[in-house]
């Protein structure tokens, strides 16, 4: 076998084990990733919401001096923030009303990008992808929407 062969077997051998590895990671379950992407984004936000519980008045402060929130009152703002902030990550990680609790994390992302923390856009993109993934194609089948869906909209259509 000439030089050549063995380094074209060597190669063909290299390309068979690639598309072998592609598709066993290919295999990798989808309902696990969407799993975690709903746990991920979840702490995300339970935990700034954890964090604004834990001491209210200096909350307050933040949204009056530092984000400025334009509009609305900062107490309100405050409010609002640490409501979404503690019900929409119970209800991604139940999976439950999944699509639904990514439309005010979304646009509370929104609403920090663009009068907050501009600066923080890789960070924001990341939150955004998460929930975009998430509403785009559901909570997947570790949900609590999966089991529901047949009750709500009838049998044939879960």
């Amino acid at each position: 076998m000439t030089r050549d062969a063995v380094s074209a077997f060597a190669r063909a051998r290299w390309q068979e084990l690639l598309l072998a590895l592609l598709a066993w990671l290919e295999r990798f379950p989808l309902a696990i990733l969407q799993l975690l992407f709903r746990i991920s984004i979840a702490a995300v936000f339970w935990n700034s919401g954890l964090t604004k519980l834990a001491s209210w008045q200096t909350t307050i402060v933040l949204f009056r001096d530092e984000y400025k929130v334009p509009v609305l009152p900062p107490e309100l703002v405050a409010t609002l923030a640490a409501s979404v902030e503690l019900t929409c990550p119970v209800l991604l990680v139940l999976g439950l009303a999944t699509r639904l609790a990514t439309l005010p994390m979304l646009g509370m992302t929104f609403v920090i990008e663009a009068f907050v923390y501009p600066e923080d856009w890789i960070e924001h993109l990341t939150w955004a992808s998460l929930l975009l993934f998430i509403l785009t194609r559901g909570p997947g089948p570790i949900a609590l929407d999966r089991w529901l869906r047949p009750i709500i909209f009838g049998p044939g259509r879960g």
